[in-house]
């Protein structure tokens, strides 16, 4: 059986919360809080497996509880989050502090594809609770500027170098080895855990980093936004929300508007993006598989795909198309997934190059390239 606390103000939410949780035989509601000081007093008391928790309450609010949750007892934390800007902004820090995912407000409201809301919902907690031991997640700083004075230089994969940030809470920041790279355009399948995953990530690559990349991250629209204002403040790579019609550039990584899809499509002598609600039947939008694809069919080998933390398989069928088109492919290790799934599926598809623990991951792209 799989306990949860459902941490909320609103009663319409525990309650709306609870019986869509409940309907799985396998989970169940133990207790309900209406701030996070009841919250936290809750957790210490059920031990639960997995803890929802809202943002915005009176007494103590959602993003103190969870610092509290993640020194004293970690575990497994889904966020309630409103689909606003201010919601967006809040859940990402969240996800930065511990959070595994989160749950749009709206998830609780009446509406025609409620039971596939709640397939997944069940599905995500079922998930996570298998992670019941997490670690504090370490800030994560703005890497210092390289020439500060305070970094130090030693040999790094492929015969270019690893900086030193120096400032002790960032991970060395790669520098690329000279010579023109074999793949010049990187393609990222995420879900649930991504955020921090993506940003460990691309915090690494240095400014010169000589390849696009595009990422689809599943997330609502609200979030993609915020989310790549996020990252381009703490990397040195540029970091935006993708456009459609606009050009790929190397140093750039653009993040799938959440509710579309991202192609690209291959001019005479350029790269151009494409932002398309099609296909529109896709499970995911934006969807790894959908993007995966699209690179492979039109960069062919110039392409490495990377899969990192989520839920389901998405991504499996682009990367089975990535492979006969001579492509390379990275997964994230189960250890260091949140969610090993869309990793599992290629893996055990055979697809997988390598398999790589994200602290690695930022340093095995750069030498993919070159592979």
């Amino acid at each position: 059986m799989i306990t949860v606390v459902v941490v909320d103000d609103s009663a319409f939410m525990r309650k709306a919360l609870s019986s869509m949780l409940e309907k799985d035989p396998e989970i169940s509601v133990v207790a309900v809080g209406r701030d996070g000081e009841e919250g936290l007093e809750l957790v210490r008391r059920h031990n639960p497996d997995v803890v929802t928790l809202d943002i915005e309450m009176p007494r103590m609010d959602g993003l103190t509880a969870l610092r509290r949750i993640m020194m004293e007892m970690p575990r497994p934390v889904l966020m309630v989050s409103s689909l606003t800007t201010e919601g967006a902004e809040a859940t990402l820090k969240a996800l930065e502090l511990g959070a595994v995912d989160f749950i749009p407000k709206q998830l609780s409201k009446v509406s025609l594809d409620i039971v596939r809301i709640e397939d997944e919902l069940r599905e995500k907690v079922k998930e996570i609770s298998r992670r019941k031991f997490l670690r504090t997640p370490r800030s994560l700083r703005a890497p210092r500027p390289l020439g500060d004075g305070g970094a130090a230089v030693s040999p790094g994969p492929g015969g270019g170098a690893v900086t030193g940030a120096g400032d002790g809470g960032s991970r060395p920041v790669l520098t690329p080895r000279t010579g023109r790279p074999v793949r010049d355009i990187v393609a990222i399948g995420v879900s649930t855990g991504g955020p921090p995953a993506v940003q460990k990530v691309l915090s690494q690559l240095p400014a010169d980093f000589p390849a696009s990349i595009l990422i689809a991250q599943h997330m609502p629209a609200a979030f993609t936004g915020p989310f790549a204002k996020r990252l381009d403040g703490v990397c040195r790579i540029a970091v935006k929300e993708a456009e459609n019609g606009e050009r790929l550039r190397p140093g750039t990584a653009y993040i799938a508007p959440g509710g579309k899809h991202l192609r690209v499509d291959q001019k005479i002598s350029m790269v151009e993006v494409v932002v398309t609600p099609e296909p529109a039947e896709a499970l995911y939008k934006p969807s790894a598989n959908v993007l995966i694809e699209s690179v492979a069919q039109a960069m062919g080998r110039r392409t490495l795909g990377v899969i990192l933390t989520g839920m389901g398989s998405d991504g499996l069928e682009g990367v089975r198309v990535l492979k006969q088109k001579g492509g390379r492919a990275l997964a994230q290790s189960d250890a260091t997934c949140v969610v090993y799934g869309m990793p599992k599926a290629i893996v055990d598809a055979g697809l997988a190059d390598e398999i790589i623990d994200i602290d690695d991951m930022a340093s095995a792209i750069m030498t993919g390239l070159y592979k």
